[in-house]
């Protein structure tokens, strides 16, 4: 079996076979954002390093935070369009499962 074909049992006995190897149309811009994330994120440690005042270092963290957040709505709303949608048509319950145990985590 090929590492990204998966299966599902279903609870009437059903098995679905399947890949998450969906064409996510928010790549590139979530990879851009991470890019720019990790320089900010490396910009407030060089703060830090620096001594600058904590009110800042504070004001940048939350930046940060922000466009962490934003990052993860991105993800979840691809995911949500793409992999749960294909999920529904095939009936794959767990899918569904496994997204909302993600979105208690990311919501926490």
């Amino acid at each position: 079996m090929n590492d990204d074909i998966h299966e599902h049992k279903l609870e009437d006995g059903t098995i679905i076979r399947h890949n998450h190897s969906h064409t996510h149309t928010q790549t590139k811009a979530i990879l851009n954002r991470m890019a720019k994330l990790i320089g900010h994120l490396e910009a407030t440690k060089k703060m830090i390093e620096d001594g600058r005042d904590c009110s800042e270092v504070l004001i940048q963290l939350s930046a940060v935070d922000a466009a962490l957040r934003a990052v993860g709505r991105i993800i979840l709303k691809d995911h949500l369009e793409h992999c749960i949608v294909e999920a529904v048509k095939e009936g794959d319950r767990s899918a569904i499962d496994e997204l909302n145990k993600a979105i208690e985590q990311f919501l926490k």
